[in-house]
């Protein structure tokens, strides 16, 4: 089995190429599952904009109709999913749980970025100090604690920017791992950043040290290629150097997700 759950889409602002190239380039690299899980329009209460960042709300429709098409034309041939990656963000939690059940959506994702909303809140991938990541382990474990999430995107997120993986990274691992474990909740081993698009001159996840304690604590892991553009995924090179490196996981590292719809 070949799955990707973490596929974007160019209505967020920062990535490329058409819905139909991605599923395409998954059917070349023999893909049995490709899940879109474009970054939520979250519906601000302000008149705040994140358009770099994700869709504007009134495109959501177009989104949906989008991956839906794309379901239809490609059955039988590829498993085609519709999701979003969210936030934990306490205010539109309520909305997005029902927007999950009200479109029948096939799964959610926990990318924490930002501390309870875009709008005013740090960005968590560029958290310095132990306090900062501190607020980012909080907040994403009250995000697992929802249960509205398949699984938690690239969670070694925080080192980003942090200077290294100190005591502080090393308890919040395991912090974020035992709630995963709780929760019955598989982790990412996210590939984005190495694909060439390292932050300030850091390619800083998969980060190495974070997923020796995601084994230690016996957490699943599944990989997510991140796509923001359709090479991701017809390039093989980082999937099947990922697939080699968890091999180590055993029977934690999953080919795909067992997905029940909330």
């Amino acid at each position: 089995m070949k799955a990707n759950y973490h596929t974007h889409t160019a209505r967020c602002g920062h990535a490329s190429g058409t819905d139909e190239q991605y599923v395409q380039a998954a059917l070349a690299q023999g893909f049995d599952v490709l899940g879109f899980s474009d970054h939520v329009p979250w519906p601000y209460r302000s008149d705040f904009t994140n358009t770099g960042v994700r869709m504007h709300i009134s495109r959501m429709g177009e989104y949906l109709a989008s991956i839906r098409g794309l379901k239809e034309k490609y059955a039988g041939k590829i498993e085609i999913l519709l999701g979003f990656e969210c936030e934990y963000f306490p205010d539109y939690i309520g909305w997005l749980a029902d927007t999950a059940h009200e479109e029948a959506l096939d799964y959610l994702i926990l990318g924490n970025h930002y501390d309870g909303s875009d709008e005013t809140g740090m960005y968590f991938g560029g958290a310095r100090n132990a306090a900062q990541l501190n607020q980012y382990v909080k907040m994403t474990v009250r995000g697992i604690e929802t249960g509205l999430f398949a699984y938690l995107a690239h969670p070694d997120l925080f080192m980003r920017r942090y200077p290294q993986f100190d005591g502080d990274c090393k308890k919040a691992a395991r912090e974020l791992c035992r709630a995963c474990a709780a929760a019955n909740m598989p982790m990412e081993y996210n590939l984005h950043d190495r694909y060439g698009r390292a932050w300030m001159g850091r390619t800083s996840y998969p980060a190495p040290e974070f997923f020796v304690i995601v084994r230690e604590e016996g957490v699943d892991v599944l990989i997510g290629l991140d796509a923001h553009e359709p090479q991701e995924i017809a390039d093989p090179t980082q999937w099947d150097r990922a697939h080699a490196e968890l091999a180590a996981f055993g029977e934690h590292y999953l080919d795909r997700l067992a997905l029940t719809r909330k």
